[in-house]
């Protein structure tokens, strides 16, 4: 039960750490605080949830997280959501999935996109809604269902779909018939590669890779790592945040767990293949890399004082954010080596101060590559215009509960499945900062901090 007497939380407003205890620099603006997070189960695309669309899932999210947080539908003051791949039919996911879920039509509700880091734009534009008075509370999240895509007719068939309304004569209209058929065959699959690079994120993972001397071996490692954290994390429970889904059917399920979990030995890895650098030089492979994934999420964020005013027992602050953008052809997924610094030099902390990092998983190799980007005199000199290089981000302290590789990764609910991870592992590590960082296409990079709330 998350809603509790106000009497009982009033006094804890005042954070109970040491004294000693490092402080992040103050904000202006109200304490804004995370109350809870969902998401659907992380499934493979082609899986479970093939039959399903985009808005079903993000329905789903909501739905369950109304429930759980007990929230009555009139203090809901916004919703926004993210996601990549839109279908037309529900080009404003959010609203759709609102109405769906059964919250009154009175409710705002808006659609974000920003790569993998859509959901952190959700919960960021909320932070600032709720900074200027707009709004007490808002509902943020984000779907992808990558089972199901819009698949386009070519640009000449679709030309000429749209001249045949106007065509007046029977051989113009036979003529631009003609025209639509030779072209049916050929439809335009969604983008996967940058439009201004042309280059796709696993050709720039391997070039990455190379750049900053992380082996292939080195990949293979932190894959099994990934995996195997997560597989311990759900066998402990620690997965808390993940809420069943009902399949309806012929055979009806009840879906209630990640499935793309796989732990693995060094031994199969090295059998597999690289996937995009396909000569001996390449090194990310299917083993490395996050998979096509399926599932959606949501999050319910506040001002502290009406969360305290109302009875509800918030998880963490979410203190301050930082978004960065850089070079989309040669530092396409190097964002959080940037990010990290900038937000921590912001907020006056170090890495020594942060207890959690939740780095996104794109590839095993960009992550790597990022860490050794932050402990790079030349990095930071020459990219990042620091004086020297900025610190070894400690293994011990990233990704426990598995990532993005295990995990998995709808491109746009994955931020809230961070800031979730963050939070409970605040509480489950007993530390007060939690960093997220996430790069995303176009050479974008987010940065959260989060600070855990008072017990």
């Amino acid at each position: 039960m998350l809603r509790v007497s106000h009497s009982a939380l009033v006094g804890q407003s005042v954070r109970n750490f040491a004294a000693a205890a490092p402080q992040a620099k103050s904000r202006k603006g109200p304490n804004i605080v995370l109350v809870d997070a969902v998401r659907t189960p992380f499934v493979q695309s082609g899986t479970v949830f093939k039959d399903l669309m985009a808005v079903d899932l993000q329905k789903e999210a909501i739905r369950a997280l109304v429930s759980r947080t007990k929230i009555p539908y009139k203090d809901i003051g916004h919703i926004i959501c993210g996601t990549v791949i839109q279908e037309p039919k529900t080009s404003n996911i959010a609203r759709e999935a609102a109405l769906l879920a059964g919250v009154p039509d009175k409710v705002p509700c808006n659609t974000v996109t920003l790569a993998c880091i859509s959901a952190n734009v959700a919960m960021t534009d909320a932070m600032g809604m709720i900074a200027t008075g707009y709004i007490d509370t808002a509902i943020v999240g984000g779907v992808e269902l990558l089972s199901d895509v819009p698949i386009r007719y070519n640009r000449k068939a679709r030309k000429a779909m749209l001249t045949l309304q106007k065509a007046k004569t029977i051989p113009d209209k036979l003529k631009i018939g003609s025209e639509i058929v030779k072209n049916l065959l050929a439809p335009e699959l969604p983008a996967v590669a940058e439009f201004s690079s042309g280059e796709t994120m696993g050709h720039s993972g391997d070039r990455l890779a190379a750049a900053f001397n992380v082996s292939r071996r080195e990949q293979d490692e932190f894959a099994i790592r990934s995996h195997t954290l997560a597989q311990q994390a759900s066998d402990a429970g620690k997965l808390k945040d993940i809420i069943p889904v009902f399949l309806e059917g012929k055979k009806p399920t009840t879906v209630a767990k990640d499935n793309g979990i796989r732990v693995s030995t060094m031994e199969q890895m090295a059998k597999l293949k690289p996937a995009f650098v396909k000569n001996a030089g390449g090194t990310v492979t299917a083993g490395n890399a996050s998979y096509l994934t399926d599932g959606a999420s949501a999050a319910l964020i506040m001002s502290e004082e009406f969360a305290l005013a109302n009875g509800y027992k918030p998880k963490a602050y979410l203190r301050d954010f930082q978004y960065v953008a850089q070079d989309p052809k040669d530092q396409l997924l190097l964002s959080p080596a940037h990010v990290i610094p900038k937000l921590l030099d912001k907020s006056g902390l170090t890495l020594k101060d942060v207890a959690v990092f939740e780095i996104h998983e794109a590839f095993a190799g960009q992550v790597l590559a990022n860490l050794n980007a932050m402990d790079s005199d030349y990095f930071c000199k020459t990219h990042m215009g620091r004086s020297g290089k900025y610190g070894r981000l400690p293994m011990e302290k990233l990704n426990l509960w598995g990532g993005s590789l295990s995990l998995g990764h709808p491109f746009g609910a994955t931020g809230v499945r961070l800031a979730a991870h963050c939070a409970g592992r605040l509480k489950d590590e007993k530390g007060q900062y939690a960093v997220i960082a996430a790069c995303a296409a176009g050479g974008h990079g987010v940065g959260m901090l989060i600070e855990a709330y008072p017990n």
